[in-house]
């Protein structure tokens, strides 16, 4: 099954790609969720040697850039994406390597090199989360930082009737489904909260920031005013799971 959705999501991502250019990259976390400057879960990234999971468009990799980090390394699944990251980081001051390669491979990474390793909402298109995560583990040096967020997992097992939240769905059904938002097909993946903090742990990190916060000034409503996440749901509950985590020393 894991093959199987890796092709047919790396098709799908070709295909929509160009919807999903500069979307929630950092410094956001992900829709109505706190921002960087808020939380500071990277800290001062100054000679970095970063990583991006899932780097889409580039434009969380451009902001790195912007902060003075030393290299600039991204991984995606999607052709389209990463042509377009290429083009976007042309001029970025630090040197920059990307390749196009499901998460749950490692195309050529070097193991114990990087400072922080990052993940903006796209950990949940893993076909297999152990495996994920002993990668970054093992590209992380130790005592690096490794940052990811993704939608909240109660997020999508409920919806918000005339205010008030229906459960659509059983919370503790996880595995893979298929991403109906979408015209193009795509298999995503459920996990519980307890699932990806476990998991974390088993594969060595150390768990130092959980954040399910929500963010609803005025202009969060109007950036990410949409169907999908909206401002009246998020007043209930989290759009976004953001987790910090630490390779031992």
């Amino acid at each position: 099954m894991g093959n199987e959705s890796l092709v047919l999501n790396k098709k799908s991502w070709d295909e929509v790609a160009p919807r999903f250019f500069g979307r929630n990259p950092l410094p956001e976390y992900g829709p109505l969720a706190p921002r960087e400057e808020n939380l500071n879960l990277l800290g001062d990234v100054t000679g970095a040697k970063v990583l991006d999971i899932g780097c889409g468009s580039g434009h969380s990799l451009q902001y790195m850039d912007s902060r003075g980090v030393e290299e600039l390394w991204g991984v995606d699944l999607s052709k389209t994406q990463i042509e377009t990251a290429k083009e976007l980081l042309m001029d970025s001051k630090a040197p920059v390597h990307l390749f196009e390669s499901p998460m749950e491979e490692n195309p050529g990474l070097p193991h114990a090199y990087f400072d922080i390793v990052y993940s903006i909402y796209a950990l949940g298109w893993t076909t297999d989360l152990r495996q994920t995560l002993t990668n970054v583990h093992d590209y992380l040096k130790p005592g690096g930082i490794f940052v990811f967020s993704w939608e909240h997992p109660l997020h999508s097992r409920a919806s918000l009737r005339d205010e008030e939240l229906h459960f659509n769905k059983s919370y503790h059904e996880e595995g893979a489904y298929n991403h109906e938002a979408w015209h193009a097909p795509a298999i995503m993946q459920q996990y519980k909260v307890s699932t990806y903090i476990n998991t974390l742990i088993e594969c060595g990190f150390e768990i130092e920031k959980v954040v399910e916060d929500v963010s609803l000034t005025e202009e969060d409503r109007e950036r990410h005013a949409n169907r999908w996440y909206s401002f009246e749901k998020a007043q209930m509950i989290p759009t976004t799971l953001i987790i910090k985590c630490r390779k031992k020393r």
